[in-house]
Order: structure tokens, then sequence, then C-alpha cells
């Protein structure tokens, strides 16, 4: 395996400045009483959904709700609600913190896959894992339509004759992820690809466009892959778990506040990855701020009436 990350080293130093950091970032204090902080990570997806979960807060509460935006990683988010520094997850994913935060193998059946965290986070860590907003944001390996149609390529496994040529861009926390990442990826398909370059995953989808890259790690929610048509291959081996998407809150600020758990029911269920990509790419595509994303979002579906 031949990485080759120097043109993205900016990106990456900074990227390991906030895992490092993890929750001891400037300024980041635990919440007052009268006050809900929601965490999000450092994805448009994570910051319209933490928004979205503010929104209602302040909608249908008196409470005052602050945002920890651009937390690195699940882990770091992870710890800073166990630190007790921000009161509510905007996003988590089953797969993500089924190997992660519980440090188990991951589980592809996604009804077992919830099942395991909701039962998990309530008796290791005191915490809520709502059922799924509705949508899964699940990696994919995506090419362009050019390169598919080219070497007829449909199937993760059909890149095997090719993968030693090609070049890989992926996310960086993927990179190390126990279970469904790199490694796991090359035990369970049996190749590996000539050359790696990690990067930020709003990165990837100008790289593999322009040509810098051939295939990339996506995000199966993320607008880009559908503005940019790129071709998401068939995960015909079954590699990735399901990443159902759900907030989760620490259960004494639940119990402190316990009108916040009809708040976070409204939204289970209420979203697809249809709407989730069209929301990323207003976020992504047209550059609009996350916050106006999710208001505009609320407000065309009358959770404000």
């Amino acid at each position: 395996m031949n990485i080759q990350s120097s043109k993205l080293l900016i990106v990456i130093v900074l990227s390991a400045v906030v895992v490092m950091n993890g929750c001891s970032l400037p300024g980041l204090k635990g919440p007052s009483n009268n006050t809900i902080m929601v965490g999000t990570m450092n994805t448009s997806e994570s910051q319209i959904m933490g928004h979205v979960v503010r929104l209602m807060i302040e909608h249908h509460t008196d409470l005052h709700v602050g945002m920890i935006n651009n937390l690195g990683s699940s882990i770091v988010s992870h710890k800073a609600m166990m630190n007790k520094e921000i009161d509510i997850s905007g996003v988590r994913y089953t797969g993500t913190d089924v190997a992660g935060s519980l440090g188990m193998e991951p589980i592809k059946d996604p009804k077992e896959a919830m099942k395991v965290v909701q039962e998990g986070f309530t008796n290791r860590f005191d915490q809520t894992w709502f059922d799924s907003y509705g949508f899964a944001n699940s990696y994919a390996f995506t090419v362009t339509k050019k390169l598919a149609d080219e070497k007829n390529i449909k199937t993760v496994s059909d890149l095997k004759k090719f993968a030693p040529n090609l070049r890989l861009g992926v996310d960086n926390s993927w990179i190390k992820r126990k279970g469904d990442g790199y490694e796991g990826f090359i035990k369970d398909y049996g190749f590996e690809f000539g050359h790696l370059y990690p990067m930020q995953i709003g990165l990837v989808y100008k790289a593999v466009n322009s040509g810098e890259m051939d295939v990339v790690l996506a995000y199966t929610t993320d607008g880009r892959v559908k503005s940019y048509e790129l071709v998401v291959l068939e995960d015909d081996k079954r590699f990735f778990p399901p990443y159902d998407a759900s907030p989760v809150i620490r259960n004494d600020v639940l119990e402190k506040h316990p009108e916040l758990n009809a708040i976070l029911q409204k939204l289970v269920g209420k979203f697809s990855t249809k709407n989730m990509q069209v929301l990323n790419y207003e976020a992504d595509g047209k550059m609009k701020e996350p916050s106006l994303v999710a208001k505009e979002f609320l407000e065309e579906n009358h959770y404000f009436d």
C-alpha cells in the first residue's frame, strides 16, 4: 500500500488537532442547568441534524440551546457526552458506535444493530439512543460514470483486477477504524488499492470528479453523489454494516427535562436517504449554512405550526 498524502498535509494536521484535543477544546465547558448543549461532528449532515434538534427544542420549550460543532469524530462526540460537556449528540450512527464506543464486531443486520446500541448505551453509558431518524448514511465506493462504463465496473469486487493501478480517496477516520475500516476491507474483499489518499470526507467528491482520484469512499446521503453523477458500486460482499442515524441524549438530562423525549420522538422516522441528499446538497453544493438548511426544512414541513 502506497499512502500518498503530502498534498493534503494541512487538512490532515488540522483534523489531527481536533482529534488530539478531543473534548478539551478551548471554551468547551459543561452546560448550565437551563442550557442544553447539542454536539455535532464536522459533516454538513451532522450539523444540519444538530440544528434541527436545536430549533425543535427552542420552539417547544423555554430552554436555551447551545451548539458545539466540528467535534472531530464519533469518538470525540462520545467523550464529550461522557464528560457531560454536551447533552445531546445531534446524530450518531449504529455501525460506527457498535464497533467504536461499544468495541464490538460489526453487526450486519440493521434491527439487531439498533437493538445492540440502544441496550448498550443504556446499560453502559446511561444514555438513550432513539430510534432512527429514518435514514442510514452508509459508506459506498464510488467512481465516475466514465470509468464505470469503460471498465464495466458495477460491484466493489469488479475493482479487484484494476486495484493495483487505482488511486483511492477515503475519509481520514476510515483508515484505522476497527471492523469496518481498511484492514477489514482488505480481509473481506481480498485486495488493496495501489495508492491510498486519506483526506477530509468533503474533498473526495471533487477529487474523483476532477480525475485526481479513480475511486472514492463516499457517503450515500451526500448530495454530491447525485450532482456529480457518480456511480455507487454494489457492496457485493456486504462488508459495510448499517449506519442508521439517530439522536442520543444523556439520561440525567432527560430526567431533568422529560419534555425533550417527546420533542426528539417527533423526528423519528421523518427523514429519508433521498431528502437527506437534498438537504446535504443545499449545504455542500449551494453553500447554505446548515442552520438555514435545518430551519427551512422544518418550516416547509410545518414543524413550527
